[in-house]
């Protein structure tokens, strides 16, 4: 009776918060206890009281799932069925890394083996790490940054490589109090979301990592702009489409030892892994 008068009361002095309160919640509640002009009565009786208040606060304690991501309808590119997720920004990633050998238009994107010529080109070229094919599962390939930008589209028609801008929104949705502008760590706890969890593939300790985005960041290591290749186990990187400068591009970067993502940018002759986001 005591909570009731307390109830009561409140409501009677601010009775027209409630409303407002009750709103972050209606996504909550089943579509038919929703008013469509009164998001805050959930019992659907025609006003908000103080029974809808008493329904909002038995939801208290309850453990909901998480609304970070779904998964996506996937896609498919050169033969191969791409998972996919969903973010609850709206985003649609790839779930893995991308592995296609031809452009959206079918023309072939060279694989440049030799250290030498993969200095030389200042075009699209992709390579397996350290050339060995056992590699692309799950790593995919490595491409140049020339790849990401070429007009004939790396990724899937309807998609493409991410903007610096696009890893942003993600970094940013994983983490409100991340650095957009960053030249290394951008956020301490969004890197841990991104990665896949275990040592199958990351070395241990594999800091952080829940991949409770989905997003399953993998440590494909990277191809030098020397043609020499390293840190598989240790470096996730992934290509934005974004230069820096004339000689180097943004990318993102995901390490074992650490649960931060990086945005650095490194020599657009580099090789790194590519995402492809749904347009």
């Amino acid at each position: 009776m005591k909570l009731q008068k307390l109830l009561l009361s409140a409501t009677a002095t601010v009775g027209f918060t409630l409303a407002a309160l009750l709103r972050p919640v209606a996504a909550q509640v089943p579509t038919s206890a929703l008013n469509d002009a009164c998001t805050g009565n959930l019992n659907n009786d025609g006003a908000v009281n103080t029974t809808d208040l008493l329904i909002f606060l038995a939801g208290f304690g309850q453990t909901c799932e998480s609304n970070i991501s779904s998964p996506g309808a996937g896609v498919t590119f050169g033969g191969y069925n791409y998972a996919t997720i969903v973010l609850g920004n709206g985003q649609e990633w790839m779930a893995e890394n991308l592995r296609t050998s031809v452009y959206a238009n079918g023309d072939p994107i060279p694989n440049v083996t030799s250290n030498s010529a993969w200095w030389a080109t200042t075009a699209g070229a992709w390579s397996y790490y350290n050339n060995d094919s056992l590699y692309e599962n799950p790593y995919g390939k490595l491409y140049n940054w020339y790849t990401v930008v070429d007009p004939r589209n790396a990724c899937p028609t309807g998609w493409h490589v991410p903007s610096d801008a696009e890893w942003n929104t993600l970094i940013g949705f994983l983490d409100t109090a991340y650095n957009p502008n960053a030249e290394g760590t951008q956020s301490e706890i969004a890197g841990g979301k991104m990665k896949s969890p275990g040592t199958q593939y990351w070395l241990p300790p594999n800091q952080d990592a829940t991949n409770e985005t989905g997003f399953s960041g993998l440590p494909g290591g990277c191809r030098f702009y020397d043609g020499t290749f390293e840190f598989i186990g240790y470096l996730g990187g992934w290509w934005c489409s974004t230069a820096q400068n004339p000689i180097n591009g943004w990318s993102r970067n995901l390490y074992y030892v650490f649960g931060f993502v990086a945005r650095n940018s490194f020599a657009k002759k580099d090789g790194f892994s590519v995402r492809c986001i749904k347009n």
